[in-house]
């Protein structure tokens, strides 16, 4: 846990393995720490880390692990649930995971005695992205190479399914009206669906594919942000990943999985990025929920960029 200039991270955490995919828990879970989750070859764990930007008393960053769960096989992707919180008695600790068997594994833990897992099967090709709803937590949301886009509830019963017209690269939930998803395939199209009426309401095309990462602006959803061919391609909806607590900061980052990754941090008021590094077989990208500070996993390591609003 200290300054990596020479990869210009401001601070880093050294982890057991290879860090596939990171998450900050982007809802208010009660404490004054920020709940953070990282996946590798065989298991998931979960942290909490503070930094000095929120707490006078923190030098750089204080990070501690709460629970490391066995997983058995690769994890490719995590989601928190809005249920998630530290203050109760016991403390509820709630995600789930897309793996390399195209299963989706529900956690529900108390850090204490209680730590219970469901398996969600269905999907007959890898999983890509994954989403609890945002408001009650009681539906995921996943989609998939094998053209598909599935809602779950917490029993494992799909209460919906959605054909798409090829791979679905990324699923997101509204954060205020929660009958509305945006599902991005990678040919290159964005669907917003009504889920009470089951169906399609707004479509967005790129004409750069492949499509391989799209996100809904949680500051502003009328703005739509998505990965495609070599570009990052913005869409207002009134005429990758956005930042938390700007509407205007956005990350990217290229070649994952490559030697070295390229991660850039941009701002739509200035034409170059506000921010580069590079990350050493760098993989998965979340900002914090209200810093201007994102992470990135890398080998053995957790990364965390920090910049200005």
């Amino acid at each position: 846990m200290k300054q990596d200039a020479s990869r210009n991270a401001a601070y880093t955490v050294d982890c057991e393995d290879y860090v596939h995919v990171v998450e900050f828990n982007p809802f208010e879970n009660g404490d004054s720490g920020n709940l953070i989750a990282y996946g590798g070859n065989n298991y998931v764990v979960i942290g909490t880390c503070t930094f000095q930007e929120e707490e006078a008393d923190v030098e750089g960053i204080q990070y501690k692990t709460l629970r490391t769960f066995h997983h058995g096989v690769r994890v490719d992707g995590i989601a928190w649930s809005p249920e998630t919180r530290l203050d109760s008695l016991p403390p509820v600790i709630k995600f789930c995971t897309s793996a390399a068997d195209m299963k989706i594994r529900l956690f529900t833990s108390d850090l204490q005695d209680k730590n219970e897992y469901k398996v969600l099967e269905g999907h007959t090709d890898f999983i890509n992205g994954l989403v609890f709803d945002p408001k009650e937590g009681q539906e995921i949301a996943s989609v998939s190479d094998d053209h598909t886009c599935r809602i779950w509830n917490l029993e494992g019963v799909q209460t919906a399914h959605f054909v798409l017209h090829s791979p679905g690269m990324s699923v997101c939930w509204h954060p205020e009206e929660t009958f509305k998803l945006m599902v991005a395939e990678k040919n290159g199209t964005i669907r917003f669906y009504d889920l009470l009426a089951q169906q399609a309401i707004l479509s967005l095309e790129s004409e750069q594919v492949p499509l391989m990462s799209a996100h809904w602006c949680l500051k502003n959803t009328f703005k739509v942000g998505a990965v495609a061919g070599n570009d990052w391609l913005i869409w207002d909806i009134t005429r990758s990943r956005w930042s938390t607590i700007s509407e205007n900061l956005f990350a990217t980052t290229g070649y994952p999985g490559k030697m070295a990754s390229q991660f850039q941090i941009h701002h739509l008021g200035h034409p170059q990025p506000i921010l580069m590094g590079s990350v050493a077989v760098g993989s998965g990208l979340s900002w914090h929920r209200t810093l201007p500070l994102c992470v990135i996993g890398g080998d053995h390591k957790l990364l965390f960029w920090v910049t200005e609003v």
